[in-house]
């Protein structure tokens, strides 16, 4: 085993591209959440796109079959899922439970599918699911900022 392998500089330059291009997509949305205080933000965002870029990088380079590269993929989503499930909280307001978290965790798991698209070539989709999660996320309105002045930070 060589301790320096020999490395194709055309492909590490399009690893490195890809990298930059799931960073980049995924801004807009951890500086969304960070601006709104959210358990995730500026820099959880971009590092969950880079992460499942990077495994999804790796497993295309090394395994041989698309069975297993789909494993790869299904390890990552199930991996960003736990990691979205750590930012749904339950709250308690005046005696009354409810739960906030929801929207940063649902951006947390297509975070992981704009590195997995920007990994496997789809850049059209990573791009589509950025401005749809910034949009989303700085346009619709949630329905329980209507229900009372007791949850005015809902998620």
């Amino acid at each position: 085993m060589e301790l320096i392998p020999d490395l194709d500089w055309n492909i590490v330059v399009f690893h490195i591209r890809d990298l930059l291009y799931a960073y980049i997509l995924a801004l807009p949305i951890g500086w969304d959440r960070e601006r709104h205080e959210r358990s995730a933000g500026l820099r959880t965002f971009p590092l969950v796109a880079v992460a499942a870029c990077a495994y999804m990088l790796v497993g295309l380079q090394v395994l041989d079959s698309s069975g297993a590269e789909a494993r790869v993929m299904e390890g990552i989503i199930t991996g960003i899922g736990f990691i979205g499930g750590g930012a749904i909280l339950k709250n308690v307001v005046k005696g009354e439970s409810y739960v906030s978290g929801t929207a940063t965790a649902a951006s947390l798991w297509l975070t992981g599918a704009i590195g997995i698209s920007v990994a496997t070539g789809r850049l059209e989709i990573a791009l589509v699911l950025s401005v749809i999660t910034f949009f989303t996320l700085r346009l619709v309105k949630s329905a329980k900022m209507l229900k009372g002045p007791e949850r005015k930070t809902p998620d």
